[in-house]
């Protein structure tokens, strides 16, 4: 802005301008630059010139437009000063300003260009009103560079009560009015040169350079230097369509171009010239991006179309890609296929390029360790190194590198471990490693996903509103510092260790925390869910938001909906933990009692919390497993406990089960049910008088916790080894690894997303984000795993007789049947038989057969009768000549077994 004291303290003239005087720069210039004067001191130093207002034609008919007229009585007038040079200088200056001078004289009407000339005096500074921009009467008031203005100029003036604005350009509305343009990517002079008229005619100025100061681009392409630093200062990017419309509303009151709602209609898309294709996505995951594509203004075409510009690559799957691509064509992440729908704006390729990896890979180099030799020692040591390499990777410190809180606490890598680790020392240390883990993803939900969503200044404007992000992390931040500051008390006394420090006092600490930050949260747990499920849907940007946050390695690739969850897990898990350690806890040790207060208090949060949110169909599901396994745990009925899914499978080895037994596994979200197909029902399982429900048909083997999984190995594919995988187990009372492994029989679930299902859980379990990490892909060689003889003949005969042998033995097992009940059953079946009493040399017999632990039939002639035990007590066999031979004697005792 010019200073008032450089005019006061120089000689010069001052004179009224005309607006020819004024070029478009002049006209460009912010009103702050400008000096403006009040009305008083213009008077002193410059002639009276009167002002006034000339309706042209059908303007001086619209009678809303006389009233607004006689409302104003202040107009905007430019003024020059010529600002005489200093002594020995011979040049000038002109101070250029703009003040606000009283319309003295009352409107006049004109109705033919033959009247402008008698109106046009140096002695009036003259505003002309025009209904219609594109008429003759305009275009010579335009080429006389005369002061013109629209209709909806005056009527705004009046309504605010401001004076008639000045501006060099004909000017029809103020719908652009403070907005600053820039063009790009326009050949066609023509068209350009109309948009930018009809730019001025709105109040809108125009720059030929891009820099921080232009508040929308218009871009006919989206390539080009403009277009990229547009991109990343955030600058909104619109279609030439956008000028188009705005002029066509040129006579709405109060209308702005750039409000959100309108502006959002003619933004250039992200993908807007762009024909993408996807390489490594599911058939889900590429039908949701192809219909995103064409929401962004882009088209989809399959891999290797050469009229494709964008190939778009899911980097964690894809090691190489099929064809050699064009030079044309760019080769991208998935993120940035994201990034430009969360910006709203084509982001730039060369940040995004997607690369061939060439670090090794674990599951290769399990692979090599497969040596093709007959010799089955050999096999057995390259299989027993193999469980070793696994053991060592998931026996690796979870402990997470942190530095000390102090110099003389040693880091938590070297924790001290007492020589001989107690069973109390143990559980504490998985209490610890859960909590920090927990704590880990805490800050991952406030940092990767609140906190940007709260920040303000985000391209493209707010992802999601202020109640809605409320309402989806709720007391996330109250949660994070309680359980922090619960894992630093816990950090301390496993670096400290001593079998007398109590734990329990811990969480009494902060059981108020507890009972106060957890209700909230949990009972709004659904709505947050939703919240998250609805926004997602309806906004694309904050769908693209939770995409990139969920390929970060810190997120694990776990949705927000997933991480979530945890909070509603951790307290049963931690009250789980703490009566682990309460039994591993000496009665004399304090910290007895200590922790059964913990628990209690544990247990007062969990019923301050909505019981009506808890899942009934979920529990009615683990009531129906309960029925249908055959001695089944009774305490897989927990409250916290939900069934996840059910898969068929046969076992393929030793453990839990015979090779070839039909095995079923119940996965539940944080333990798995493991049963195999019970043989034929026998009465004594029949269910109680009254029952409805039928029989058990299945028989419990396992009820294995999912923090004793340590590692899922992906069996590949081969001519011998067809939907086979393995778990690699740890159980507590074994020094070693065991290998579980199966083959999958369930058509409806494809193996792949069991495996990550069952990762993902275990991966809950141990409060572990990245459950990728417990995944490995392995040849069936490595493992001695293979499918080829589950279908044939000879194995099926194998199994059966295998099978056969184990029926019979406990058909005829002794050592399991009360000798009383046996001795009784075999004189009542003789006496019944025979209609007399057993002689002595019988009851000899049948007393060596009560005693024995082992089956042993004597075949002699002097035996006329053998004794087969059923189920429902025994069948006598004639062993005579003209009885039954010794196989048909054999297959009755295989079907009374049965």
């Amino acid at each position: 802005m010019a200073d008032d004291s450089a005019l006061a303290s120089t000689t010069g003239s001052t004179s009224l301008a005309d607006s020819s005087i004024f070029d478009s720069k002049v006209a460009e210039t912010s009103k702050e630059n400008l000096f403006i004067r009040s009305t008083s001191c213009v008077e002193e130093e410059m002639p009276q010139i009167e002002t006034r207002v000339i309706l042209v034609q059908e303007s001086g008919k619209q009678e809303e437009l006389i009233r607004a007229l006689k409302t104003i009585n202040i107009m905007e007038v430019p003024v020059i000063k010529i600002k005489e040079s200093c002594p020995g200088k011979s040049d000038e200056k002109l101070i250029k300003s703009i003040v606000n001078m009283e319309i003295k004289l009352p409107f006049v009407k004109m109705e033919s260009v033959e009247e402008f000339k008698s109106l046009d005096s140096p002695e009036f500074e003259n505003v002309f009103i025009v209904m219609d921009f594109q008429d003759s009467v305009f275009n010579e008031l335009y080429k006389a560079d005369c002061r013109v203005i629209g209709p909806p100029v005056v009527l705004n003036c009046a309504e605010k009560g401001e004076p008639l604005p000045f501006s060099c350009r004909p000017l029809y509305c103020t719908s652009m009015m403070n907005l600053v343009l820039c063009f790009t990517g326009f050949r066609k002079k023509e068209e350009l040169a109309r948009l930018v008229t009809l730019v001025h005619h709105m109040g809108g100025v125009i720059r030929k350079d891009f820099n921080s100061k232009v508040t929308h681009l218009v871009a006919n392409c989206t390539q080009g230097e403009k277009f990229r630093v547009a991109v990343s200062l955030g600058t909104p990017i619109m279609k030439p369509e956008w000028i188009h419309k705005a002029w066509e509303r040129r006579n709405e009151q109060d209308f702005c171009a750039s409000v959100d709602d309108f502006r959002n209609e003619f933004k250039v898309p992200p993908f807007q010239d762009c024909i993408l294709s996807f390489l490594g996505f599911s058939d889900e995951e590429k039908t949701n991006m192809e219909e995103m594509t064409k929401m962004q203004g882009g088209n989809c075409l399959p891999v290797g179309d050469e009229r494709c510009t964008h190939l778009i690559v899911e980097e964690n799957i894809v090691k190489e890609l099929p064809f050699e691509p064009s030079k044309k064509l760019y080769v991208v992440k998935q993120e940035w296929f994201w990034g430009s729908i969360q910006m709203d704006a084509r982001a730039g390729e060369t940040m995004y390029l997607y690369e061939k990896a060439n670090t090794p890979e674990l599951k290769k180099s399990v692979s090599l360790l497969s040596l093709n030799t007959p010799n089955s020692n050999r096999k057995r040591r390259r299989l027993k190194e193999t469980l070793a390499q696994l053991s060592r990777e998931a026996d690796l410190s979870p402990f997470p590198p942190q530095t000390p809180k102090s110099c003389t606490k040693s880091s938590k890598n070297s924790t001290p471990v007492p020589s001989k680790q107690s069973a109390r020392w143990q559980v504490a240390k998985e209490l610890y490693q859960t909590e920090s883990n927990y704590v880990n993803i805490l800050a991952t939900i406030i940092q990767l996903f609140q906190v940007p969503l709260e920040e303000e200044g985000q391209r493209g404007g707010p992802i999601l509103a202020p109640e809605e992000i409320k309402t989806i992390f709720g007391s996330i931040p109250d949660i994070f510092d309680v359980h922090t500051k619960i894992k630093d008390d816990l950090e301390d006394l496993i670096v400290n260790w001593d079998e007398s420090k109590s734990i329990g006092d811990i969480f009494l600490k902060y059981s108020k925390d507890l009972v106060k930050i957890y209700p909230p949260f949990v009972n709004f747990f659904e709505m947050s869910k939703e919240t998250i499920i609805k926004c997602e849907k309806q906004k694309p940007r904050f769908h693209a938001f939770l995409k990139i946050n969920q390929a970060k390695p810190e997120c694990g690739r776990q949705s927000l909906v997933e991480l979530l969850i945890r909070p509603v897990q951790r307290l049963p898990s931690i009250a789980l933990l703490l009566n682990d350690l309460k039994k591993h806890t000496f009665e004399e040790n304090p910290d007895k009692s200590t922790l059964e207060k913990a628990i209690e208090s544990l247990k007062e949060v969990m019923t301050h919390i909505n019981e009506d949110k808890r899942k009934t169909e979920a529990q009615r599901q683990i009531f129906d497993v309960v029925y249908e396994v055959d001695g089944c745990p009774a305490n897989l009925l927990s409250s916290h406990r939900s069934l996840v899914q059910r898969v068929e499978t046969i076992s393929l080895g030793e453990h839990p089960c015979d090779r070839g037994e039909q095995v079923t596994l119940f996965l539940f979200n944080d333990c798995l049910e493991i049963a195999r197909k019970r043989h034929k029902v026998i009465g004594t399982f029949r269910s109680p008088h009254g029952q409805t429900r039928p029989p058990a048909s299945l028989k419990h083997i396992h009820l294995m916790p999912l923090s004793q999984i340590k590692k899922v190995l992906d069996i590949r594919e081969t001519e011998d080894c067809h939907n086979a995988f393995a778990l690699l187990v740890r159980p507590p009372t074994e020094q070693a690894n065991v290998l579980l492994s199966f083959q999958m029989t369930s058509e409806e679930l494809p193996k792949e997303n069991w495996l990550k299902m069952l990762c993902r859980h275990v991966a809950n379990t141990i409060c572990k984000a990245d459950a990728e990490n417990l995944i490995y892909t392995a040849d069936p060689e490595s493992f001695e795993v293979n499918t080829k003889d589950m279908d044939s003949t000879l194995s099926r005969a194998s199994r059966a007789i295998k099978k056969t042998s184990k029926k019979v033995t406990r058909a005829f097992s002794f050592s399991k049947t009360p000798k009383r009940a046996l001795r009784r059953a075999l004189m009542a079946s003789q006496s019944s038989a025979e209609g007399r009493s057993p002689s002595s040399n019988e009851k000899h017999v049948m007393s060596r057969l009560a005693s024995t632990s082992s089956l042993a039939i004597t075949h002699s002639v002097s035996t006329s009768n053998v004794i087969g035990f059923t189920k429902h007590g025994y069948v006598q066999l004639s062993n005579s000549t003209g009885g039954r031979s010794q196989n048909s004697w054999f297959r009755s005792v295989l079907h009374s077994a049965s």
